[in-house]
């Protein structure tokens, strides 16, 4: 019998202010599916903590990103609070190609990039319960400094309202129970791959 052609993936975009619990839902979603694989960003902003190249983000210079950029190499680009973010492309359709859903977790200029790029994509933004439980899990990482965390929450009220204006997100979830989120999420994966296949 031939062989059933392989089913291409999805790209899976998260997307919501810092401090929303964006980076928690990726690792669950990830350690629930197998068949999900992580899009590792590239970025000029310094590694925090305990982050590792190449797990988290590919840590490059600034004269690095913009070389990659100039040669096509990213699906999306974004900067934010004065740092280069970027999808490299190539490991992307790969993934894609190869049958797995590609989860991403980018910032909602890089949203509107792939929605104009691959509309078939999977976008979800995920907002705070409120702008005080935002404020609070901010300051909590202690990593910035009060202006920085001012900046931050002024961001985090333009996103939100350019999310919800730009029709590039098809999804919004509020983030208050960690768990019950994440069930969500895989929801709305789980009907979007049954009904709208690309």
């Amino acid at each position: 019998m031939p062989e059933t052609p392989q089913k291409p993936g999805r790209v899976i975009v998260i997307s919501g202010p810092s401090g929303a619990g964006k980076t928690s839902i990726c690792e669950a979603l990830l350690a629930g599916d197998p068949h999900m694989v992580w899009s590792v960003s590239a970025t000029t902003r310094p590694c925090r903590g305990a982050e590792c190249s190449g797990r988290n983000y590919e840590f490059i210079t600034r004269e690095e990103f913009e070389r990659r950029k100039s040669a096509g190499e990213f699906l999306e680009t974004a900067e934010y609070v004065g740092h280069l973010y970027g999808t490299p492309l190539k490991p992307v359709r790969d993934a894609l190609a190869a049958g797995r859903d590609v989860l991403m977790e980018i910032e909602v200029q890089g949203g509107q990039q792939v929605f104009q790029k691959m509309p078939e994509s999977i976008r979800i933004f995920v907002l705070p319960p409120n702008m005080e439980s935002l404020k609070a899990r901010l300051a909590g990482r202690r990593t910035e400094s009060a202006e920085q965390l001012e900046r931050r929450l002024a961001r985090a009220d333009g996103e939100i309202g350019f999310a919800r204006d730009c029709g590039c997100y098809g999804y919004f979830v509020v983030n208050d129970v960690l768990d019950e989120t994440v069930a969500e999420i895989r929801e709305i994966i789980r009907k979007e791959k049954a009904t709208k296949a690309p």
